[in-house]
């Protein structure tokens, strides 16, 4: 093949340099990262292109597990048109991206791609450009194809991307008008996930085996008042360390002590924590957590301080609820819940010298660069996090306060210092995912018709700051009121009158965000009273929906799902089936995920057929099979949309049936896997996932959307079962039977 003679100085000829590969690791940046990370409107703030062809590609989010780094990594690969094996995606180091917010929402595919791919393509058109004037021929006889530009006359005139890149930093305004090069080699194809071999071969990935010269080991000792937020007296509640009371312990280092922050640092990691059981410690007597059992949360949450915030209220909706033929009120109540992290987490931090290095699992790096900055009098600008791999989380767990942790022990130690959490540590202080309670009323016309519906949802505060800076005083212990409870809270049906009203609320325990955040309790909502409404007007619970919906993308799905699970038509619970002890159901559900701010916008579509049996003497639970319709519209990689639909199903059904945290007046008591436990293999259900593919569509994301339905299929598959309505999970065996037996459901 013959290749196009380009000298550097025909290249200079032709009107410059194309390159960004100033920002790759190991050399020298052209300008100090600003304070607030990489700028998000410059072309080499995502991508970078070497002078030997390869690819760097920068994106302010992380993988959590959900092979986006892969998926991110085709998007690039189709827009720049070069090989995949060319491309490396750095992902949330503060130092090398843009601050594009925490990984939260399904977002990634769905918002912070978006500059990514103009970027790329952007990068391509300007190497066409200068192809055309080296050449000197118009830019529209040329073509890219893997990584070289080419004369689409005299096809071995060619120049390869790597010829036309050269070590100047070029710091073009990204052009968000760029057309996306329609190229798919790659995206819609299931390329195997680039993160999965070093995994594999035990190559360094997790931040939990970092290890760095000179390091030392840190531990915590927390105050006794575990998850608790405003109520108790962080910052203020420490009366005395005996630091005399380790002193024959071998390895210590330094015990540090900046107001309730209590650390302990040694050579060894058992000797920290050999030193953190046996330091004493003595603090302020507490009990002031609310009862938040699940029998009083119900109670707790209804009478805590809230503040209305309306969301939708249609005129003639009061006199539409008074003039209900048939009333159907109900109240849902969602517990607290753990995000169970399976390792408890971990940072190292270096700081020295006036700078801070942080390696952290955290979906929050910029962020943290922040909270870290504040903690330790620093600016932003000095310290750099770096975002490794770590336990999945489904949300916030304690990534970001085991970095400060780390950062406030190295700094006390003028030394690298690695924190891990203890297990109990970690659950006790996890933000947990907040308990919510709904209350829905509406009902139906004298032609049976859906006439109203007013639903109003309780989401007590969920956006905890980072623990050390509460303890050492750097935030003020006080509650915050946030809006964070009005995701998918207005119904997706064409009712008549619609009323939505969130009633905010400060945090009754620390709390964050976790998968689905308020939609999965609000959709429970929703389609549980979808379900009993259709009951009532004695319907087919399917065709009830259809009726209210016009969303043909929704129609679509759950047409496809009927078929799939060959759905029978008729009222629930019209036939009980029971073999033997055990009863049968079978429940619908169906939901579009709407996240981010009020209004926010929607996400995937996810439906749910659920087929279960329940033991009518032990209220035992079996899940047979779950039947899942997904529509996240481009798929990017399906393998990796089919793996996490399925981790939604098997999370969320774990969260049903099994999992709620359980306190007492001092703070968390389920402290181990004893009593917090989870879906177990041997009560896995079948599951059959079908992928609605929209090659043409916006990528919707797919890390929590599967999930959202799930409460309400199984709840509603109860119903059919039992002819009992169940609103408020989870459905364990002893709540179950009480309630076949007449009590409290």
């Amino acid at each position: 093949m013959k290749l196009f003679n380009l000298t550097r100085r025909r290249l200079l000829q032709a009107g410059g340099f194309i390159s960004v590969s100033t920002l790759l690791p190991g050399v020298s940046l052209a300008r100090p990262a600003p304070a607030s990370g990489r700028p998000a409107d410059c072309l080499d703030s995502f991508i970078a292109l070497a002078a030997d062809g390869k690819v760097t590609a920068f994106n302010g989010h992380v993988d959590l597990g959900t092979g986006v780094r892969t998926a991110l990594a085709q998007y690039v690969a189709d827009a720049l048109d070069v090989p995949f094996s060319a491309i490396t995606m750095i992902l949330g180091d503060t130092a090398l991206t843009p601050d594009q917010g925490p990984t939260i929402a399904s977002a990634t595919l769905q918002v912070t791609a978006v500059p990514l791919r103009q970027a790329a393509s952007q990068l391509r058109q300007l190497l066409v450009q200068l192809a055309a004037r080296v050449m000197n021929v118009p830019v529209s006889q040329l073509d890219t194809d893997a990584g070289w530009v080419i004369d689409r006359q005299h096809p071995e005139r060619r120049l390869s991307y790597g010829q036309l890149a050269q070590d100047k930093d070029t710091h073009l305004p990204l052009n968000t008008a760029v057309t996306l090069n329609a190229a798919r080699r790659y995206v819609g194809k299931s390329i195997a996930r680039v993160d999965i071999p070093a995994k594999v071969s035990g190559e360094l990935t997790w931040v939990h085996d970092m290890r760095v010269p000179d390091m030392l080991h840190g531990r915590v000792i927390r105050p006794p008042y575990g998850g608790a937020d405003s109520s108790a007296p962080l910052g203020y509640s420490l009366v005395a360390v005996d630091k005399s009371s380790i002193a024959h312990l071998p390895g210590i280092v330094k015990v540090v002590v900046v107001n309730d922050f209590v650390g302990v640092v040694a050579g060894r990691e058992e000797q920290a924590i050999a030193a953190m059981y046996a330091l004493k410690v003595s603090w302020k007597p507490w009990s002031g957590l609310p009862a938040l059992g699940l029998d009083q949360l119900h109670d707790t949450l209804a009478s805590c301080e809230k503040t209305p915030r309306v969301l939708r209220d249609d005129r003639g909706t009061d006199i539409a609820l008074k003039k209900r033929h048939v009333a159907v009120d109900a109240d849902y109540v969602w517990p607290y819940q753990l995000h169970a992290s399976i390792g408890p987490s971990c940072a190292l931090a270096d700081v020295r010298d006036g700078q801070a290095t942080i390696w952290s699992g955290t979906q929050n790096p910029h962020d943290l660069r922040k909270d870290i900055a504040l903690l330790l009098d620093l600016n932003a600008a000095v310290v750099d996090v770096k975002r490794m791999e770590a336990s999945g989380c489904y949300g916030r767990n304690c990534a970001d306060d085991v970095a400060a942790d780390a950062a406030l022990l190295s700094q006390a130690t003028g030394r690298p210092v690695r924190v891990q959490l203890m297990r109990e540590q970690e659950a006790a202080w996890e933000p947990k995912g907040s308990g919510q309670l709904i209350r829905v009323s509406g009902g139906l016309d004298r032609l049976m018709n859906i006439s109203c519906y007013e639903l109003r949802t309780c989401y007590p505060s969920n956006n905890a700051t980072t623990l050390p800076l509460i303890l050492t005083r750097k935030v003020a212990n006080k509650p915050v009121v946030q809006s964070m409870g009005d995701r998918t809270a207005i119904p997706l049906y064409r009712f008549p009158h619609i009323r939505t009203i969130c009633e905010d609320a400060a945090p009754l325990v620390r709390a964050s965000w976790m998968r689905g955040v308020s939609a999965l309790p609000n959709v429970f909502a929703h389609e549980s009273w979808m379900d009993e409404i259709a009951w009532h007007a004695g319907r087919d619970p399917v065709d009830m929906r259809m009726d209210y919906l016009d969303d043909p993308r929704a129609i679509t799905m759950i047409n496809h799902l009927k078929n799939m699970s060959q759905w029978k038509k008729g009222p629930s619970h019209h036939h009980p089936r029971q073999e033997g002890d055990w009863l049968h159901g079978r429940g619908f559900a169906w939901a579009r995920y709407i996240h981010s701010q009020f209004p926010g916008f929607g996400a995937a579509w996810a439906a749910w057929v659920c087929d279960l049996r329940v033991n009518r003497k032990t209220g035992e639970i079996r899940l047979d099979k779950i039947f899942v319709c997904h529509d996240c519209g481009q798929m990017v990689n399906p393998d990796g949309v089919r793996h996490q639909v399925h981790g939604n199903i098997i999370q969320c059904a774990s969260r049903v049936l099994k999992e709620f945290v359980t306190f007492d007046a001092s703070g968390t008591t389920s402290l181990e896997w004893g009593s917090y436990p989870l879906l177990r293999f041997d009560e896995l259900p079948d599951v059959e996932i079908a992928l609605l593919d929209y090659p043409d569509e916006p990528a919707m994301g797919a890390g929590e959307s599967a999930s959202v339905p799930g409460a309400a299929a199984i709840a509603n598959a109860l119903f059919d079962a039992t002819g009992l309505r169940f609103r408020a999970p989870p459905f364990t065996p002893e709540r179950v039977l009480r309630a076949l037996q007449g009590g409290k459901v």
